[in-house]
C-alpha cells in the first residue's frame, strides 16, 4: 500500500510518499480502508520532531474517515463495510490502518467521509474546550485566537451555541470575515491592532472569562493580560512556537489567573466520552448548527504541499488528504 512516512525530522520535504507493507488487524482491532485523512498542526509537530513518535520511520497523520475492511479477533459491533472515523491515532496518511475498535465511531448516513475526517480532531477539540476545560454559559466572554482556522471557526460556533459572547483574532480582512461568519461578535486584526488593548476596550477594562489560545509563543503574555481576575487561559496549541518558561507567581500578580495546557487525548480517554462528544457534533452537523469549512483537498502524494500551506498560514479552514479511489 501507499503511505506517507517520516524517516528523519525536518521540514515538509521529510514527508516521503512510498510503498509500505499493509497492516493486519490484531485482537480488538479493525482494519480501516482510509478514504480521507485530516491535516492538522499536530502532524506538523510530529514531522518536525517537536512530538516524539514511537519509532522511525513512522506514518504521519492523526485523523481519518473510511470503511472497515477487516475485523480482528474479539471485535463485536463492527463489520466490514461499516463507515467509521477516528482521531488521535498516529498513522492516518496511508491507504490502510489497523486501529483499536474502541477508538472508532460509526459515521451517520448524513456525514460523508470528508466531513467525518474534518470534524473528528478539531470538532472534539472545540467540544472539550467549551464544555469541559472552561464550560461556557450564557453571558460568558471568550477570546478565540486564529478565529479563521479550522478549529477556531468551530470553537466560535460552539461557544455561541453555549450562549457566550465571542471575540476572535485574525490576520487579514478576509480571514476576519470568516470568523464573523462563524459567529464572532468582534474580530481583531492582529497585524494592525493590539488585541490586548481591543479586548480591554470591548470589555470596559474587565477582560474576558477565557482565552482559547492555539498560537502559543506570539500570544501567550498578552493572552494572560486579556483575562479578568480568576480567568482561564486554555493553551491548547503552539503554532507560533513553544511558550518560554515563566514564574507561576505571574498568575497571582495578574489576578489569580488559571493556566491549563489541555490535550485532546485526556478528554476522549473513555469510549463513553468519545461517543458523547462525537454524537453531539454529528447531531449539530445534521441540524445545521455546526458548519464545516473545508479549505483544500490534496492527494496523498502531495502531503508535503499540504503541510507547506498549513505552516504558511495560507489556509482558512480544514485541509484534507484524499486517499480512497486513487
Amino acid at each position: 500500500m501507499k503511505a506517507v512516512r517520516v524517516h528523519a525530522s525536518g521540514g515538509p520535504e521529510a514527508l516521503r510518499y512510498e510503498d509500505v507493507e499493509a497492516p493486519r488487524p490484531g485482537p480488538g482491532e479493525v482494519l480501516v480502508k482510509i478514504e480521507v485523512s485530516g491535516v492538522n498542526f499536530i502532524d506538523v509537530q510530529y514531522r518536525a520532531g517537536k512530538y516524539k513518535p514511537p519509532q522511525l520511520p513512522f506514518v504521519d497523520g492523526m485523523e481519518a474517515a473510511g470503511t472497515v475492511a477487516e475485523v480482528g479477533p474479539g471485535v463485536s459491533g463492527l463489520a466490514p463495510g461499516d463507515r467509521v472515523a477516528y482521531t488521535m491515532i498516529l498513522g492516518t496518511y496511508a491507504e490502510y490502518q489497523a486501529v483499536s475498535a474502541a477508538r472508532v465511531v460509526p459515521l451517520p448516513a448524513h456525514v460523508d467521509f470528508r466531513s467525518g475526517a474534518a470534524v473528528m480532531l478539531q470538532g472534539t477539540t472545540a467540544h472539550y474546550l467549551t464544555h469541559s476545560t472552561f464550560p461556557l454559559k450564557p453571558g460568558d466572554t471568550a477570546l478565540v485566537h486564529a478565529g479563521a482556522g479550522g478549529v477556531g471557526q468551530l470553537i466560535i460556533q460552539v461557544a455561541r451555541k453555549r450562549g457566550a459572547r465571542v471575540f476572535a483574532t485574525a490576520g487579514t480582512d478576509a480571514k476576519a470575515e470568516l470568523a464573523r461568519e462563524a459567529g464572532a461578535e468582534h474580530v481583531i486584526i492582529y497585524t494592525r491592532q493590539d488585541f490586548e488593548a481591543e479586548v480591554k476596550r470591548l470589555t470596559d477594562g474587565r477582560g474576558v472569562d477565557v482565552v482559547y489560545d492555539s498560537v502559543g509563543k506570539d500570544t501567550f503574555d498578552r493572552s494572560l493580560n486579556c483575562l479578568r481576575p480568576r480567568g482561564v487561559l486554555a493553551l491548547f496549541g503552539f503554532s507560533s512556537g513553544p511558550v518560554a518558561p515563566f514564574d507561576p507567581a505571574v498568575l497571582g500578580a495578574k489576578g489569580s489567573l488559571f493556566l491549563t495546557r489541555p490535550g485532546l487525548n485526556q478528554y476522549i480517554a473513555t469510549r463513553d466520552e468519545l461517543v458523547s462528544r462525537t454524537s453531539d457534533l454529528f447531531t449539530w452537523l445534521k441540524s445545521g448548527e455546526l458548519r464545516l469549512r473545508m479549505d483544500t483537498d490534496f492527494p496523498l502524494a502531495e502531503a508535503a504541499k499540504a503541510h507547506t500551506e498549513l505552516e504558511a498560514r495560507r489556509t482558512t479552514g480544514k485541509l484534507l488528504l484524499q486517499i480512497g479511489g486513487r
